[in-house]
């Protein structure tokens, strides 16, 4: 199961997230989305949890609850929307 987590601390680091989850399960992968011109976290990032139970689990447990100081959103990530090559301001002009 992907998980979206929200509001995070900007301190706080992808092995900090990834003990948050494991009190749940097996942690496959974490990835704290970062900013790419700063190099600072951008507040939120990805766990993927091998178990959809497991996933379940620390969603229900984790969500609006504290970590590193702030209240973290945790939920099930939706699929990524697919972005098109295509330039729509050109394509509505009549």
């Amino acid at each position: 199961m992907n998980i979206f987590v929200a509001k995070l601390n900007y301190d706080t680091n992808e092995s900090t997230l990834q003990s948050a989850f494991e009190q749940f399960g097996e942690v496959d992968s974490v990835k704290i989305i970062m900013d790419k011109f700063t190099g600072r976290s951008k507040g939120f990032g990805f766990v993927e949890m091998a178990s959809d139970d497991e996933g379940q689990a620390a969603i229900d447990a984790l969500n609006d609850q504290e970590l590193d100081g702030r209240t973290i959103v945790v939920k099930k990530a939706e699929p990524r929307e697919r972005r098109s090559n295509n330039n729509n301001r050109f394509n509505n002009r009549y």
